[in-house]
This record gives C-alpha cells, sequence and structure tokens, in this order.
C-alpha cells in the first residue's frame, strides 16, 4: 500500500470506527494493480484483507440487532452503516470483481469462485444499492415486530419462545390455552405484518426488474435474480418442483400415519394444533399425561457443558472447536424480551470465528438446534483454513447438510454418562429428532411451494388475502392429520409464522435437500461410525471450491431429489423409529 494509506487493522475493534473515506484508497490501489499470475494470489490476500473487515463489521452490527431489538443506539449504528458504508462497499467489490474476470486469470482452486464471481457481477446494478439497503431495513422490522412479542402467563410476561415447555404440558386444556394466547398475539399483529410483506415484495420485485429479469407482464421476476444470488446452478425451479411432488408421493402419506399414532396415544377424537408441542403445528406431540416432558437441561451453561462432551465424543477436533467458541464468548442461546426470533451461526471472517445466537428455553429442541448450529460453525472453522474468502462461500444446499449431519452425528452420544439423558429418554428423543424430520419435508414444501407461486404471481401476491388462500390450500395438501376446524384465521395466516418467507426469501428448500444428504451421512455412520465423521470434515474442508454434486459425494451422499432416494431415506428413519420405540 501507498505510505500515505495506514495499514489495516487486525481486528474490527479499530476499523469499526472507520467511513468510507478511510476504507476507499485500499479498494482504489488493488484496482490500480495490472493482474498477472505472478502476483495474482497476493493481489486476492490484499482484497480478503479489507473485505473480510467489511463483512465482519457488518455480521457484527448484525448480530447487535438482534441480541436486542429494542435498542436505538445499534439501530442508528446499523442504519448509517447500511446507507452510507455498504452500497460503496458493493460498488467497490463489484469493480474488483470486474476486473479479476477480464485479466483471464485463474488462481490455483479458484475455479468454482470464479465462476460465482461472474454470476454476482452479472447482476450488480447501481440503483439496486438502496433497494438492497431498504430490504435489509425492512427485515430489522420484521425482527423488531415478532420480539417485541409476549404474554401473560400466571401472572408474569413471557415471549412465544418461553411458552414452547407449555406445549408440552400433559393437560391439554392448558395446552390449549396457551396456543390460543400466543396465536391471539401473532393475529394482533397481521395488519403490521401485512403492510410490511407489501413493502418488502415491492421492493424485490424492483430490484429483480433492474437487473433485468422480468416476467410476460413486465414485472419483476425475482425468483430467476434470486436464483442467480444464490448461485444455484445445479438445480432449477423445475426441480424444486420435482422435489415437491416426490415429498407429497412419499412422504406425506408416512407423516400422516405418525399423526394418526399420536391422536391414539394421546386417546382423543382428532389431534389439533396445541396436542403438538409448538406453535407451527406439525412438531411431535405432546406427550401424554403419564410421561413427564424432556427436561434436558435447566439452564444455559448446563446445555453448553453437555453439548461439548457430545462434540468430542463425535471428534476431538470439532470438540476443540466447540471449546474455542465457549472460551470466547461466542454463544448467545438463551431466550429474552426483545431477542429476535429463530438461531443462526453466522461467521467473523477477520477473526475467523463462528457465532451462535439463539432462543433456548430448556427443550430438547433448543438441544437439536444447537447440535445444528454448531454443524454450521464446524464448517466455518473449516473453511477459514482457505486462503481466501471467495472460496468460503459455500452452497446453502450444503452448508445445511453441515449442521443437519451433525445433529444424526451426534444423535449416540445424548445419552453418554453425566449427558442429557438416561437410555429410556434418549431413545425418546432420538424418535421425537426423526419423526420431525419426516414432518419437516412436507412443511418445508409448503414453505418453498408458496414462495414459488408468490414470485411467479406478485401481483397476486401483493394482496394479502391471496396469499392466506394459497398458504392454506397447499397446507391442506400437505400437513395431513391435525384437525384446524374452527382456527381458519390462525391456518391460513401460517406464513406470517416463517421467518425465511420475511426476511431469507428462497431460503428455505436448502433445509429439505441438505435434510436428505445428512440422513444418507447417517446410514453411512450406522455402519462406520468414525469414516462418516471423517468424509463429513472433508467435505466441509473443500468450502467453496468444489460443485455441490461434488460437496454431497465427498460426504458420501448423492445430490439426488427424487422419490426413490428419498423412500430410502424414509424406509430407514420409519425402522429406526421402530426399533427405538421396542
Amino acid at each position: 500500500m501507498d505510505n500515505l494509506v495506514k495499514p489495516l487493522p487486525n481486528d474490527v475493534q479499530e476499523f469499526s470506527t472507520w467511513d468510507w473515506t478511510n476504507i476507499e484508497p485500499y479498494y482504489a490501489r488493488l484496482n490500480e494493480i495490472e493482474l498477472n499470475a505472478e502476483n495474482v494470489n497476493a493481489w486476492l490476500a490484499d482484497w480478503a484483507q479489507v473485505a473480510s473487515l467489511l463483512d465482519e463489521r457488518y455480521q457484527r452490527l448484525q448480530v447487535a440487532t438482534t441480541q436486542n431489538t429494542a435498542d436505538r443506539d445499534i439501530e442508528n449504528t446499523f442504519n448509517h452503516f447500511v446507507e452510507e458504508i455498504y452500497p460503496k462497499y458493493q460498488a467497490a467489490e463489484q469493480t474488483l470483481k470486474q476486473k479479476l474476470i477480464a485479466s483471464g486469470v485463474t488462481p490455483n482452486a479458484f475455479e468454482i469462485p470464479l465462476r460465482n464471481l461472474r454470476a454476482e457481477a452479472e447482476i450488480f446494478r447501481a440503483e439496486n444499492l438502496p433497494l438492497q439497503t431498504l430490504d435489509q431495513k425492512l427485515e430489522k422490522e420484521f425482527d423488531k415486530i415478532i420480539g417485541s412479542e409476549t404474554v401473560r402467563w400466571n401472572g408474569g410476561e413471557k415471549t412465544p419462545p418461553q411458552m414452547l415447555p407449555v406445549f408440552q404440558d400433559p393437560d391439554r386444556a392448558t395446552r390449549e390455552r396457551a396456543w390460543h394466547l400466543v396465536m391471539d398475539k401473532r393475529l394482533e399483529n397481521r395488519a403490521a405484518l401485512n403492510d410490511l410483506w407489501t413493502r418488502m415484495l415491492q421492493n424485490r420485485l424492483e430490484m429483480a426488474k433492474n437487473a433485468g429479469f422480468l416476467l410476460a407482464d413486465g414485472t419483476g421476476d425475482y425468483r430467476a435474480y434470486r436464483w442467480q444470488q444464490y448461485l444455484r446452478f445445479d438445480y432449477t425451479p423445475d426441480d424444486a418442483k420435482r422435489f415437491d411432488a416426490a415429498i407429497q408421493e412419499v412422504v406425506v402419506p408416512v407423516a400422516a400415519r405418525i399423526y394418526e399414532k399420536y391422536r391414539a396415544r394421546l386417546g382423543v377424537e382428532t389431534l389439533r394444533p396445541w396436542d403438538l408441542q409448538g406453535p407451527q403445528g406439525f412438531f411431535v406431540a405432546a406427550d401424554a399425561a403419564d410421561v413427564k416432558p424432556l427436561r434436558p437441561f435447566q439452564n444455559d451453561a448446563e446445555l453448553v457443558e453437555k453439548s461439548a462432551a457430545i462434540f468430542h465424543d463425535v471428534d476431538g477436533e470439532l470438540g476443540a472447536y466447540f471449546d474455542t467458541m465457549r472460551a470466547e464468548h461466542l454463544l448467545d442461546l438463551p431466550n429474552r424480551k426483545h431477542k429476535a426470533p429463530g438461531g443462526y451461526c453466522t461467521g467473523f471472517e477477520t477473526a475467523k470465528r463462528p457465532f451462535i445466537f439463539m432462543n433456548a428455553v430448556g427443550t430438547h429442541e433448543d438441544v437439536q438446534t444447537l447440535l445444528h448450529e454448531a454443524g454450521h460453525a464446524f464448517h466455518a472453522f473449516q473453511v477459514y483454513k482457505l486462503p481466501y474468502v471467495q472460496q468460503r462461500a459455500v452452497g446453502l444446499e450444503f452448508c445445511e447438510v453441515a449442521s443437519m449431519g451433525m445433529e444424526f452425528l451426534s444423535a449416540p452420544y445424548l445419552n453418554r454418562a453425566g449427558g442429557f439423558y438416561n437410555d429410556a429418554d434418549a431413545a425418546r428423543a432420538r424418535v421425537e429428532k426423526l419423526e420431525t424430520s419426516i414432518f419437516f419435508w412436507p412443511y418445508m414444501a409448503v414453505v418453498d411451494a408458496f414462495q414459488h407461486w408468490v414470485y411467479e404471481n406478485p401481483r397476486d401476491a401483493l394482496d394479502t388475502e391471496n396469499c392466506d388462500a394459497q398458504w392454506g390450500a397447499l397446507w391442506e395438501t400437505h400437513m395431513r392429520g391435525v384437525d384446524w376446524c374452527g382456527l381458519e384465521q390462525e391456518r391460513v395466516t401460517g406464513w406470517h409464522r416463517k421467518i425465511h418467507i420475511f426476511t431469507s426469501p428462497f431460503y428455505y428448500i436448502e433445509y429439505g435437500m441438505a435434510q436428505l444428504g445428512a440422513v444418507q451421512v447417517w446410514a453411512n455412520a450406522l455402519q462406520n461410525q468414525p469414516r462418516a465423521v471423517q468424509d463429513y470434515k472433508r467435505a466441509l474442508a473443500l468450502g467453496g471450491t468444489a460443485p455441490l454434486p461434488k460437496l454431497f459425494e465427498t460426504a458420501g451422499a448423492k445430490f439426488k431429489f427424487d422419490a426413490p432416494t428419498l423412500r430410502d431415506a424414509v424406509a430407514l428413519m420409519e425402522k429406526t423409529i421402530h426399533e427405538l420405540e421396542n
């Protein structure tokens, strides 16, 4: 760098105070260099340094906004970054992408990253930068609406996630009362969410139109735009619909059989949404009166301690990764008021560390969530070994194999000495995991098919009554076995309760594809657990240097989503459920 440009800091703390006038000279200097085979690696390393600092600054601000949705100072800092710095950062990144592409130079192990950079450069439009900023701010508006929701229960104030243990109460009337409280709170926000949806959808359509993606009527084709933005080279929207058809053929009847088993076990005439462990209406059944709900941990520290032991049992290196996260305070696990919904793992590129966020309230689902997000974290640790930030961008379809695969690879250790469960409860927990996984595929298909409808028919989707009707129709065809009679408004507004539809459009089929890959990883582990874990780690370590089919293959799975592949997976899951129950 020129003497007039001060050295970049080694961590993001100092960098977080820099404005664009401090940052821009680094991009200008990189843009001045004439690229060739001899200097491209050093050039990429310099690019990675400044891009990593900017990305980490953005990710840390994102994390802060989700940790406290009511903090105005954090909100203002985030808004300043996305309004004043982020657009300039994206424009500068575009310039360097174009420079590398035009140079004709391909560094080692950079074929797939270069393919991705070309696709990103093709859809970049400067006029979309303020629209992307608006999209980010609208997502935070969603977080604020949901993060503020609380209900009164037994004289106290509770968030909806804190009500989840109540949905396991053996008393059916208690579950029903709790379910209606949570649902009524979300219905109170129906108008606000509908208004937010309309603004989000209009903004997304405009971005697609600006990028040249158009439907026949001239409306922006956001699906085609998003497909390229997500770098989906290995399957098409029609493939997604074929996966949906396979799920309807193979999984929906199996899920209906399990729901019928639940109904008989509870001794009720019909299975109602409050007979399931969650307001979404697809989780495992509440327990019968003579069975205590699973309570695997009492506090955050116990959740962390017992999970750490499991990760060490799975693999020493993975266990050490989790130890690092514990020591460096990279976990925010318990639920609280004004905390954004959901759970995620993000990465801090300069520190080369992942961060896990979730809303734990003491249920088995919390255990599964931490196992899942830890899989993402282990993936991050593996890809941080690659030298260039562009090599660390992995298809979301395989990112979720990392997370769901860890759920399955951890399952044999749930009953380890001093762990979460005794043998009997561990068997119950594993059955719960397998049944929830079976239920998930039809639910995933509802979410994905709904989004295909939205973005194929965006003018219709601007009317939220049409959205309600479409969600309700999809629910009827995919989610059989639970009686929603008299609960029409709660049923048709289910799309309001799926965060991805609002904040991560079209990011959901990845979970369905990845679960099918993860079941295959698990099938291999049943034959040879150590070898399956090593294959899993080798695949994670490839990062974004290989295409999706190669990543699946390295992990020991097929990148196929047809009825025969799905049927084999479901058959193994059903067989294991029967064995564990007996």
